[in-house]
């Protein structure tokens, strides 16, 4: 009896297809996890930590601090591939994500799904043990807020931004419960000084990208009837706010030094964001991005410097 020809090419594809390497794999699920986004949280929670430590830290306070961090992070991978796990149909129409795993298909959404879920559980659980049941409470009600709040409303409103910017401030939050156990005024000063960061930092993707967000239907910025207004206010309003905060930082024997370091970052950093919201061209963009990436571990290392 013949063979069907149609049976014989679907095994010899089989037989020829290349196997899926395991680190091929493992470099999809890391990505998931977005690492470039952790780095900066890991830094935000770990001067929130450091400045909120009364002395120099002791072995017992960086095995503290490790903890706060390997919590922390876990919780934010957890977040952001849950994120994902929600958006992947949306991030499939846009050129910057459709190569995401979960988008792109390279990673079946059920296993992506459980892997964010354990993710989230293993870095409460973490921090619960570790640091403290506060530090604990702020990493859930960050990742409620950011999945829950911030997450849908991408697709409703631009004032998005201003509710995700509490979940994005509140690493340095997460970092100060576990070394005191309980916020001070300066604890929210830091929140204040990553919330507003946040503002310029993601008007300037938001701007580069804004074809590719209106195509998955992101309303992540207003009409065109308002939107040079809209990105002026979310942009330079910030900024001055981040100049008035960072000020107010300023203590100890060397406050005149952190109060010349602090006064050139934000006013260089609300440079950029005038040029931007005037030129409204994708080179200002681009340098405001840059300016805010730079920015914020300069300021946070300053304040640890001189504290």
């Amino acid at each position: 009896m013949a063979a069907d020809p149609a049976v014989v090419a679907a095994d010899v594809s089989v037989v020829l297809a290349p196997p899926v390497r395991v680190s091929t794999v493992l470099a999809d699920y890391w990505s998931m996890t977005k690492p470039e986004v952790n780095f900066l949280i890991g830094i935000t929670a770990a001067a929130g930590f450091y400045l909120a430590s009364p002395t120099a830290l002791s072995p017992s306070s960086w095995m503290l601090l490790l903890h706060t961090l390997l919590g922390t992070l876990l919780t934010a991978s957890g977040a952001a591939v849950l994120n994902q796990w929600i958006e992947y149909p949306f991030d499939a129409r846009m050129r910057r994500t459709a190569r995401r795993a979960i988008a792109a298909g390279r990673i079946d959404p059920r296993h992506a799904l459980t892997f964010g879920v354990v993710l989230s559980i293993a870095g409460v659980a973490v921090l619960t043990v570790t640091a403290g049941v506060l530090a604990s409470l702020l990493a859930v009600a960050t990742l409620a807020s950011y999945l829950l709040l911030y997450t849908p409303l991408k697709r409703i409103t631009p004032l998005c931004t201003l509710v995700g910017a509490v979940p994005g401030a509140a690493p340095p939050l997460i970092g100060w419960a576990a070394a005191r156990g309980h916020l001070d005024p300066e604890a929210w000063l830091l929140f204040s000084i990553v919330f507003f960061w946040q503002f310029p930092h993601f008007m300037s993707i938001a701007w580069m990208y804004r074809d590719d967000y209106e195509r998955a239907g992101y309303v992540v910025l207003p009409g065109s009837a308002s939107r040079d207004r809209f990105i002026t206010v979310q942009t330079l309003l910030p900024l001055l706010g981040l100049v008035l905060v960072s000020m107010l930082l300023a203590h100890g024997n060397q406050r005149v030094l952190y109060s010349i370091g602090a006064l050139s970052l934000s006013v260089g950093f609300l440079y950029f964001g005038v040029r931007f919201a005037s030129l409204r061209s994708r080179s200002a963009a681009r340098q405001l991005l840059m300016a805010s990436i730079l920015y914020l571990p300069s300021l946070l290392l300053l304040m640890s410097l001189v504290a």
